[in-house]
């Protein structure tokens, strides 16, 4: 889309989700919380909208310290560097999820570029903002939750600390009731 950076040499940007296989090492790989095969298989399924980032350069990074086995199979010397998703309904509300990118391919914009991609799909298709009867803005709402790593990256974009006005809450469910 067009305010999406140019990726470098060896990398291509994909609609849709990577491989089951490609994105738990993803998330394990780029220290996310580990998740399994059928959390992962739900998470795509039902999702919004999804992208990756497939890497099949020889130059940099070196081969020998890239995990060809975690391809997703379409192509045997490419490997599956990045990711991310958005979980939403649509209209108003959506939320990023699943950004990552293999710690040997950071710090060459991938992450921007996966992050900048999502959004766009998300202006393109989102329903344009109105006004309230009372004044305010009925516009779309993007959401995330920012792990330290990830905080600049999502800063540098237009994400701001939604404290004090609202804050984050969580709940793990862990089989035990919780």
């Amino acid at each position: 889309m067009s305010n999406t950076p140019t990726l470098p040499p060896g990398y291509s940007l994909r609609q849709g989700y990577p491989s089951v296989r490609d994105y738990i090492h993803l998330r394990s790989a780029s220290g996310l919380s580990p998740h399994s095969a059928a959390q992962a298989e739900a998470a795509m399924r039902g999702s919004w909208y999804g992208c990756y980032i497939a890497y099949t350069g020889t130059s940099e990074p070196d081969p020998k310290d890239v995990d060809i086995s975690s391809s997703n199979g379409t192509n045997s010397d490419e490997v599956i560097v990045g990711m991310g998703r958005v979980i939403g309904d649509g209209g108003w509300y959506f939320h990023i999820a699943d950004m990552a990118v293999l710690p040997e391919h950071q710090r060459k914009g991938l992450g921007d570029v996966i992050l900048k991609h999502l959004m766009s799909r998300i202006r393109s298709l989102a329903p344009p903002p109105e006004r309230a009867p009372d004044g305010r803005l009925m516009g779309t709402y993007v959401n995330l939750l920012a792990d330290v790593p990830g905080r600049k990256l999502y800063a540098r974009n237009g994400f701001v600390d939604s404290m004090p006005h609202s804050m984050g809450m969580v709940q793990l469910l862990d089989g035990e009731g919780a």
